[in-house]
């Protein structure tokens, strides 16, 4: 059977509780040990596109930004969940045509963006999709052109068993301490690979991206360095306005990302701390009110990273009219096991 964990937010209508989200939540220290827990902090999720920043390293590790002289945005689309506002399309299309990449090449399909205005607009406009709006398509220019400069098939890079999707398994096995045997795969969205591990490897692979010095390799240490700083330089390029990651983002003491079906992951500086949560049920909606709870149980001294996050997911739920009809909270607390 299933472990659904426990009640992370509860909304009610009315005075009478309307829906219950339960999952799972883990933060760990940089001895891997882990610090708190709320239901099974060895619960395997799926990382879908929390894995996108250890994606993005095979490209920085060859040394693709420098061959195609890529600037510091379009370096940052190759982590990105992007929303296809303008700003993305705009990039994108620069970086495409830095590459000599096309369209055509990308597995990910056409699609329309997923930003609501952008979408919009264009299907007023009479555009067609574009693969270059699919969310992923950062991450596919990224491996497309490190394939490109290095001479590999670009016909199947998005296979298991192709040389980038083979050192991006082999970088996640390292970066979140799981043997590559016991990773469990599955084919994303985008068409693919994508990882399952326990949510306490999880966190500690953002722990490690957040605090690359504890990483023995220099080569992935400067990396991961050079890209979390960029992420942090530049956060609406990770996934678009008004959504979590660039509001945690925002913060230079954060490294988030998050992924499709209630996957979200955070480290944290200079607490030295990884955290990752589950919402069961796959729903977003409730990341903001969860990761800002989890920073308010930890007594994180950035009160401002907190109330940004508050202001994505109120606490007072409105109808049509701007009437309150209801409260969405968290109902959680944190499990300490080491302090």
């Amino acid at each position: 059977m299933v472990d659904l964990g426990k009640v992370l937010v509860e909304e009610s209508r009315g005075g009478w509780l309307e829906c219950a989200y339960t999952g799972h939540v883990v933060g760990v220290n940089e001895q891997a040990e882990t610090l708190f827990h709320v239901g099974d902090p060895d619960y395997v999720s799926f990382m879908r596109s929390s894995s996108k920043p250890v994606q993005a390293l095979p490209a920085l590790l060859a040394g693709v930004p420098e061959h195609y002289g890529l600037s510091e945005e379009e370096i940052v689309l190759m982590t990105a969940s992007h929303r296809a506002q303008q700003f993305h399309v705009q990039a994108l299309e620069s970086f495409m045509k830095k590459t000599g990449i096309t369209e055509d090449q990308f597995v990910c399909k056409p699609t329309y963006p997923l930003n609501g205005a952008a979408r919009d607009e264009r299907i007023a406009n009479g555009q067609p999709p574009r693969s270059l709006y699919h969310n992923c398509s950062g991450k596919h220019l990224g491996v497309l052109a490190l394939c490109k400069m290095m001479g590999w098939p670009t016909d199947n890079y998005a296979e298991p068993e192709h040389p980038v999707q083979q050192q991006v398994l082999r970088l996640m096995s390292q970066l979140a301490d799981v043997p590559v045997e016991q990773i469990k795969l599955g084919t994303d969205g985008c068409g693919f690979p994508v990882y399952a591990i326990p949510i306490r490897n999880i966190a500690l692979l953002y722990l490690r991206l957040a605090c690359p010095d504890l990483i023995a390799d220099e080569e992935v240490r400067r990396a991961i360095t050079r890209l979390t700083d960029l992420m942090n330089k530049h956060p609406f390029y990770v996934s678009g306005t008004e959504l979590i990651c660039p509001t945690l983002l925002q913060d230079p003491n954060i490294v988030a990302k998050g992924g499709a079906k209630g996957i979200y992951c955070f480290g944290l500086r200079e607490q030295r701390m990884g955290i990752a949560f589950k919402v069961m049920d796959g729903s977003e909606d409730q990341w903001p009110i969860i990761a800002a709870d989890i920073l308010e149980q930890i007594q994180y001294p950035t009160t401002a990273t907190i109330e940004r996050l508050k202001k994505l997911s109120p606490a007072e739920t409105k109808n049509d009219n701007a009437r309150v009809v209801g409260i969405r909270k968290p109902a959680f607390t944190l499990e300490w096991v080491r302090s």
